[in-house]
């Protein structure tokens, strides 16, 4: 078991059965247990979790809908109504088993009801694992506009647990190493170098590989917690990634980590234009992230909306728009002030590229 030196709360690595994580369960001995799943943790990962922790035996199971569109209040509203149901108080648990948006939008839920539960992180995806779960972000999306709603909000515990990956399918994992080049792209080129590698077998995670990228977000979420200066080097790819993942959330939607992915390569096409990266650099990127992560065919109309939509980024200030940029492959900026234009040249760019999802 790898123990992480988290903020305020437990972050562990490891075979679940051999954590703390029964021990926590003791310690809510008797109070009630709510358990939040989707559709998809709750037909693959929600009988083992029951059957091997005799605590829960008696807990209560809220099933939300799959899906990043579903991540919306009317949702968070059914299962607050659920919680008043089951007379869940403030002394109470929630669990949260699932994939970043299950983390997410848990997290709220508990962080808010009656000002307040206790709440754990079993994050089931590989993009929960290396960053939805980690670092007390909670959140629900406002129509398309990503993660508008939400509080900062540390759980009791995370509880990482490489098994519950074995069922998803190769495009998850995708998801999650779009997350995983970010962490690198940020903060350490052989690290990025590594991930780009272990790209090539996607579903054979090399566990030690996974223990540094959670390092990198803990490390930097410690330094920042509330995301004042540092921690905003973790949106690096988000100010572009979020609209177009907000933009195609109802028609072909994109992952999250796709998104993230042609954000980051679009950032990053901006850092090279700022003369801040070079073209070398930027290369090696472009290459490393369309191997996997083809774009959608942009029309004018979508170029439009989605530029507009960057009006409502949660980085803005002062009626800016800003985002990370890259100096090299391992370092990166925050706070950098871009404008509509800028933005527009680089959608009629990436547009011009006619590479079309297969």
């Amino acid at each position: 078991m790898n123990y992480i030196d988290a903020t305020d709360y437990k972050l562990e690595v490891g075979n679940i059965e051999k954590s703390s994580f029964s021990e926590l369960l003791t310690s809510y001995e008797n109070c009630k247990k709510v358990i939040i799943v989707d559709e998809n943790t709750h037909q693959f990962c929600l009988s083992y979790l029951i059957t091997t922790f005799s605590e829960l035996s008696k807990a209560e199971v809220v099933m939300i809908p799959e899906g990043e569109e579903n991540k919306q209040m009317e949702i968070v509203f059914s299962v607050w109504e659920a919680l008043t149901e089951y007379d869940v108080s403030r002394s109470d648990l929630v669990i949260n088993l699932g994939g970043g948006m299950v983390t997410d939008m848990g997290g709220f839920i508990a962080s808010c009801f009656k000002r307040g539960l206790a709440f754990i992180n079993i994050p089931t995806s590989l993009l929960g694992m290396v960053d939805a779960s980690i670092g007390g972000k909670t959140g629900i999306n406002l129509g398309h506009f990503k993660n508008q709603i939400g509080v900062f909000s540390n759980p009791q515990a995370v509880f990482i647990d490489i098994k519950f990956l074995s069922t998803l399918p190769e495009e998850e994992f995708m998801s999650g190493y779009a997350e995983m080049l970010k962490h690198g792209l940020i903060s350490n080129k052989d690290l990025f170098e590594t991930i780009v590698k272990q790209m090539e077998q996607p579903t054979k995670l090399d566990e030690n590989l996974l223990l540094d990228i959670i390092t990198v977000k803990n490390e930097i979420v410690k330094k920042d917690p509330l995301e004042t200066g540092h921690r905003k080097l973790l949106n690096f790819g988000h100010t572009i990634g979020h609209v177009i993942e907000g933009h195609y959330m109802e028609t072909i939607n994109l992952s999250h980590g796709h998104s993230i992915a042609l954000g980051m390569l679009m950032e990053a096409f901006i850092s090279m234009n700022h003369s801040l990266l070079n073209e070398e650099m930027y290369n090696t990127i472009e290459k490393s992230i369309m191997l996997y992560f083809a774009f959608p065919k942009f029309s004018d109309e979508d170029i439009k909306s989605m530029i507009s939509m960057l009006s409502n980024d949660k980085k803005n200030k002062h009626g800016k728009i800003s985002c990370c940029l890259l100096s090299d492959i391992g370092e990166c900026t925050y706070d950098n002030v871009v404008t509509e234009i800028i933005f527009t040249e680089t959608f009629l760019h990436f547009k011009s590229l006619q590479v079309n999802l297969n």
